[in-house]
């Protein structure tokens, strides 16, 4: 009996211990939960902005933490594991405290608007393997204290705005397969460490500022898929060892500052490449033949470079290939066929999209071969090299071309009628050949078309009207040829016609044709040297956006119609050479941006006046006016005769004394007023206080003089070009300001202040200045900025007549959406995230630029405006300049004098998104006082969509095999972004969203298609 006595209590004193085990364990996993509650409360608190309530769910009232959206927790101990709030639209910033989910193996807050620096604290998450920060705000340095996460597999940064170097404390990681720091602001060079990351596939180091070589460490990395370090500004060679890394399939040093020979075996070393790209540096040699036996390759791409000798036949092999590039380089050279046998080979290439060999040096005749190409063909040029023969009558077969470019080159024979068949066809480029003939009419089928240009031919036999038909065109250019006839009344009134109609050159007969009133777009009109007669239209002053009008050495008559006072946005007018009589018109110097004015050998009599233009006699040319008088003293011009011949001298004496010694008086005060301010310090020194600085004599020659060849293009207050720095062959882009231009130098300061102080990834970067004296002593300001090799968002929405450089211009619906992001982005930066609020004031597609990545990027800060700014003069000044290449653009509160304002930002980039899927300029001839582009989006939504969408836009969706609820899903996101775009482009500004709840709408509407894809 006792023995059962003890033994019961035996078994009760261990029941009593077994349970008092178990409340302390409870106890201790309480406490352990509380701390990671606490983490994640703390991370709650500093979330700013949750649009789709995501932190709605992290209530401990209503539920478990390991139920909070987003958390994962460990079913053993009940720790926090993953922590993923990717795509949720969540602002704010990452505190300390997250350093004590010491159980997290992986951290996902890829894109989100998430601020500050990335906390030292996250070194203390021991078993974190998977780091994504990406496509966030993200500041400051890279975390040195990332050295103790020796677990990490995945660190991807992509995106940001991180500055610094790849600190060396990295070092540690060596378990890591993806390391991706693209597009942030990181400097210095690639580590050497790098090469001992065994396990390293992916590396993307691209779109940074990382200098100096390759290293050669970087060839122990055997796993390695992915070498993306394209857009930096590294030099020398790519060392061997990276060759020999058989592994890479996608292989990118594009835009750099690299240079020596591509290795011959590369396609042996390298047998798994899908993508082979360096274009923009500086390789020479030629073009490896064993990249034939890399069979998956589908991206060539080595553009803009220094390779020499032929294409090799062996092409033919990748049965891959989608895109080919070779342009601008040194290929070619034989005085033979043999040169172009490579066609041949392409034909095999079934799968082909884009190819280019332009600006090189192929001779030889044409092969008819070319008719056999990939039927799935968008993008063929040749254009600018030594090709001779005929166009193939069969080029019908390329049903897909977009872009044919066989431009400056010596092609005859004539143009084949079979071009009209290739429906899909965009721009045309045959110009600066030998091409004679008829232009064939069937060109008017051409729906499509948007850029025809057969200039500097021997084309002959009048214009067809069908060109008429074409009714999306907005550049025609004839000039230099042999047509004659009347200019067709289809053609002249083509409303589509925006950019440029250029006839010049020809025999063409008859009067101006009143249709051209018609083309309220146009920008340049060209008719020179041919044989028109008549007057110059009154109505021709209907053309409001006309820039550039030559109509010299023709035989018109009469006068200079007072209606051209209302065409304010003028540059040049050549109307030399005719029989225009009367008087010069006043108004014509008091159009501030004519900068050129040819108005020679004419009848022109009476005094010429002496304001705007005519002030600059180098500006001018009057000579062959025998009657004229006047002006300013340069043109050594006789007097006028002014004085009434009712009054005597001495009334003139009582009158001209008093008015001298007041002008003396006055240019005294003058004299005193300049004297007193050249001491004072120049404002630009201040403005460029941050900006490093660069000289004239390096801007000369890294633009090559400012050669035509390297000019990008001209805006309101200068012009834009393409520059190689001298040694380091650096390419950018510098914008040059013309300070006869009134507003510029006010433009270059405002732009200094704005650029000084601030850096997104969304927003052009400045890279240096020159506030400098030219070598006439005039003086010199200039801007540098990163180079976009993608161009500019207008030129993609409406391609110009000389742009080949684009491989296509079809943008998806995604890549709208990135851009339009983007923009939001930038202006929610300048907005609400600089120290003093920036609003931009001349926000439009044309200062939109897109890096190689399609990412867009907002320049041109000419005109913006800090809002503590409180100078009145400051303000109108602004304004006025604003106006001017931005009709349509512009709020309609500033119409009426109201100050600038966010939401004046916000009212343009509406404009810009809805123009950015419509694909229609807020000043297209559709357009009048009863209907905007506002109005014409309102009233087809929502059950005619489809019907003002860009057709390219439908047509690049289609190009993907959609199927039925995925274009349903594409008409959805359609209609909300277009309705967004109503919003911000409410007439009055209390009806429109501030730029950052725009923002969130955007992306969140991305999020959900990607979701449904």
């Amino acid at each position: 009996m006792r023995q059962l006595y003890l033994k019961s209590n035996s078994m009760w004193l261990l029941l009593l211990y077994f349970q008092y085990s178990i409340i302390m364990m409870s106890i201790a996993i309480s406490g352990l939960k509380s701390t990671d509650q606490l983490a994640l409360q703390d991370l709650k608190s500093r979330i700013t902005e949750d649009p789709l309530h995501v932190m709605a769910s992290w209530n401990e009232h209503s539920s478990h933490f390991c139920n909070w959206t987003g958390v994962t927790c460990s079913p053993e101990n009940g720790r926090v594991t993953f922590l993923d709030l990717s795509s949720q639209q969540l602002a704010g910033t990452i505190p300390s405290s997250i350093g004590n989910l010491s159980f997290l193996t992986g951290i996902d807050l890829g894109n989100n608007s998430f601020r500050g620096e990335i906390p030292q604290a996250i070194g203390r998450l021991l078993q974190l393997q998977h780091l994504n920060a990406s496509y966030n705000y993200f500041s400051g340095k890279i975390p040195t204290n990332l050295t103790y996460c020796k677990e990490l597999r995945v660190l991807h940064l992509q995106s940001n705005e991180l500055v610094g170097k790849i600190v060396d404390q990295l070092s540690s990681l060596s378990k890591l397969y993806l390391f991706k720091l693209k597009r942030n602001s990181l400097e210095g060079g690639i580590p050497r460490w790098l090469g001992n990351f065994s396990s390293l596939e992916f590396l993307d180091i691209s779109g940074n500022s990382l200098q100096g070589p390759i290293p050669e460490d970087l060839g122990r990395l055997t796993k390695l898929l992915v070498f993306h370090v394209n857009s930096n500004e590294l030099s020398g060679t790519i060392p061997s060892s990276i060759f020999n890394l058989s592994s890479i399939y996608y292989f990118s040093v594009t835009q750099n500052l690299l240079h020596g020979q591509l290795p011959a075996d590369v396609g042996l070393t390298l047998p798994n490449l899908e993508a082979f790209s360096g274009a923009v540096n500086s390789f020479t040699g030629p073009i490896p033949v064993s990249l034939a036996n890399a069979s998956k390759l589908r991206v060539i791409d080595f553009s803009q470079n220094k390779l020499t000798g032929d294409v090799p036949t062996s092409f033919g092999k990748l049965e891959m290939l989608v895109r080919l590039n070779f342009e601008a380089n040194r290929l070619g050279g034989r005085g033979s066929y043999e040169g172009l046998r490579f066609l041949d080979s392409l034909t095999n290439c079934t799968h082909l999209m884009v190819m280019s060999f332009a600006t090189n040096n192929f001779r030889g005749e044409l092969p008819y071969s070319i008719t056999n190409l990939s039927t799935v063909l968008e993008i063929f040029s040749l254009g600018h090299n030594r090709l001779h023969g005929t166009l193939p009558a069969g080029i019908d077969n390329l049903i897909s071309l977009m872009l044919l470019g066989m431009d400056g080159n010596y092609l005859n024979g004539s143009v084949p009628e079979s071009i009209g068949k290739l429906e899909y066809l965009e721009r045309l480029y045959l110009n600066g050949n030998a091409f004679s003939g008829k232009i064939p009419s069937s060109i008017g089928n051409l729906s499509l078309l948007n850029t025809l240009n057969l200039d500097e031919n021997r084309l002959e036999g009048s214009i067809p009207p069908e060109l008429g038909k074409c009714k999306v065109l907005s550049t025609l250019n004839l000039t230099r040829n042999n047509l004659v006839g009347s200019i067709p009344k289809e053609v002249a009134g083509l409303s589509s016609l925006s950019i440029s109609l250029s006839l010049g050159s020809n025999s063409l007969t008859g009067s101006l044709p009143k249709e051209l009133d018609q083309l309220i777009n146009l920008e340049e009109l060209d008719l020179s040297q041919n044989k028109l007669s008549g007057e110059i239209s009154s109505t021709l002053s209907n053309c409001l956006h006309l820039e550039r009008v030559y109509i010299s050495n023709n035989l018109l008559q009469g006068t200079i119609p007072q209606s051209f006072t209302s065409l304010k946005g003028l540059e040049e007018v050549n109307f030399s050479r005719n029989n225009l009589s009367g008087e010069i018109p006043e108004f014509l110097g008091k159009l501030s941006y004519l900068r050129k004015l040819d108005l020679s050998f004419n009848e022109f009599k009476g005094e010429v006046p002496n304001e705007g233009v005519f002030s600059n006699t180098s500006a001018i040319s009057i000579k062959g006016n025998r009657k004229l008088c006047g002006g300013v003293s340069d043109l050594h011009l006789p007097e006028c005769s002014k004085a009434p011949k009712h009054l005597n001298s001495r009334v003139w004496i009582y009158v001209s004394v008093p008015v001298a010694l007041l002008a003396l008086v006055l240019c005294c005060c003058g004299a005193y007023y300049r004297l007193r301010n050249s001491r004072k310090a120049h404002p630009w020194i201040e403005q460029l206080a941050q900006i490093p600085r660069t000289t004239y004599r390096e801007i000369l020659r890294a633009t090559d003089g400012f050669s035509e060849d390297n000019l990008v293009g001209t805006g309101s207050f200068g012009s834009v070009y393409k520059a190689h720095f001298h040694g380091e062959e650096t390419i950018m882009a510098v914008k040059v300001l013309n300070l006869l231009q009134r507003g510029a130098l006010k433009s270059f300061l405002d732009e200094c202040r704005a650029l000084r102080n601030i850096r997104h990834r969304n927003l052009l970067k400045i890279k240096t200045a020159c506030s400098s004296i030219d070598h006439q002593g005039n003086d010199f300001k200039c801007l540098v900025f990163e180079f976009m090799t993608n161009g500019n968002l207008h030129d993609w929405l409406h391609p110009e007549n000389d742009d080949q450089q684009h491989q296509t211009k079809k943008l998806t619906f995604i890549q709208r959406l990135n851009i339009a992001i983007d923009v939001a982005s930038a202006l929610d930066y300048l907005h609400n995230h600089c120290q003093t609020p920036i609003v931009h004031c001349d926000l439009k597609p044309s200062n939109i630029l897109l890096d190689e990545d399609m990412s867009a990027h907002v320049g041109d800060f000419g005109l913006a405006t800090f809002l503590l700014d409180t100078s009145s003069n400051s303000w109108s000044h602004q304004i006025s300049a604003a106006l001017k290449g931005s009709i349509g653009y512009i709020p309609t509160e500033y119409g009426s004098g109201s100050q600038p304002s966010t939401l004046g930002d916000v009212y343009s980039f509406g404009i810009v998104l809805l123009e950015l899927f419509i694909c229609k300029r807020p000043t297209d001839a559709i357009f009048n006082e009863s209907l905007n582009i506002h109005k014409y989006v309102s009233t087809a939504l929502p059950e005619h969509v489809m019907e003002i969408v860009d057709p390219l836009l439908l047509l690049a969706e289609e190009e993907q095999n959609i199927n039925q609820d995925q274009a349903r899903r594409v008409e959805e996101c359609l209609h909300s972004v277009l309705e967004i775009g109503l919003t911000c482009s409410a007439s009055s500004s209390r009806d429109r969203a501030p730029i950052d709840t725009i923002l969130s709408k955007l992306q969140a509407i991305r999020e959900s298609f990607l979701t449904s894809r």
